[in-house]
């Protein structure tokens, strides 16, 4: 892993630099700019909430806010992992000339899409302000909770990376996991109080993204504490699957170009 270390190091201001720019990118010629990393999550939080309310009558308490930590939690790692699985091709000007390490491509979507989660969150707290939510020394946990998703955001982007570069329809498969992920993740749902027992229990600490939304709105609406232990659980296995997919890279990447 030293390795890995010296190159996060040795490329941290090409990751800085092409994540600002890819961040320039999106909202060139825009007439809102940056007014759309807000809009795009707001619009969705409506949406969901205007559906559960009215259609599924919903009765948890502070709603918006309640569906917008799960909506921001989960957008962050589904277009992390989407957009990793063709990043290699997509960067195919770059790795054909120059070499850098392929996780650097991951570091710099997680740093695109960080960025608008947090632009996100900062609406959050917002809306908690607007709504009343009960403020508490809770609130702190979802540092560490946040920390969680990255390691296991960045776990399986790994993977990702290096499968879709040899497996061309992956894109494909992985649109449709994620699909059904965001249905069985508690997004516009509480999974606790839907499914009481052993399999709500079940749902929620072997999928690690319920986990982390559903501990998220512990610590920040319901002023309980987080699944302490299955966090650290899932922060280990993301750890391991992160040394597994940074070896396999580096034993594979020089097979990208010829590849792609």
């Amino acid at each position: 892993m030293g390795r890995f270390i010296n190159d996060i190091k040795k490329f941290f201001n090409y990751t800085i630099f092409s994540t600002k720019a890819e961040l320039k990118s999106e909202v060139a010629g825009s007439f809102l700019s940056w007014l759309w990393w807000i809009l795009d999550p707001f619009f969705f939080m409506l949406v969901y909430s205007f559906i559960a309310i009215l259609v599924f009558k919903s009765g948890e308490p502070y709603f918006p806010v309640f569906v917008f930590i799960g909506l921001n939690c989960w957008q962050f790692f589904s277009k992390v992992v989407k957009s990793c699985v063709k990043v290699v091709q997509s960067k195919k000007m770059i790795v054909t000339k120059v070499y850098i390490p392929k996780h650097i491509f991951i570091l710099e979507k997680i740093g695109v899409y960080g960025f608008k989660m947090m632009v996100s969150y900062g609406l959050t707290i917002i809306l908690m302000i607007i709504y009343q939510v009960p403020l508490s020394w809770r609130m702190f946990w979802a540092i560490p909770i946040m920390l969680v998703l990255v390691v296991i955001t960045f776990a399986c982007s790994t993977i990702m990376l290096h499968f879709g570069v040899f497996v061309e329809d992956l894109l494909n498969v992985i649109t449709i996991v994620l699909q059904l992920g965001f249905y069985v993740s508690g997004i516009f749902y509480s999974i606790e109080n839907k499914l009481e027992g052993i399999l709500g229990e079940l749902l929620i600490k072997c999928n690690p993204i319920a986990l982390i939304i559903a501990d998220l709105r512990r610590v920040l609406i319901y002023n309980q504490d987080p699944h302490i232990y299955s966090l650290l659980m899932w922060f280990g296995i993301g750890l391991i699957i992160s040394v597994i997919g940074i070896k396999t890279i580096y034993k594979h990447e020089n097979s990208y170009v010829k590849v792609i």
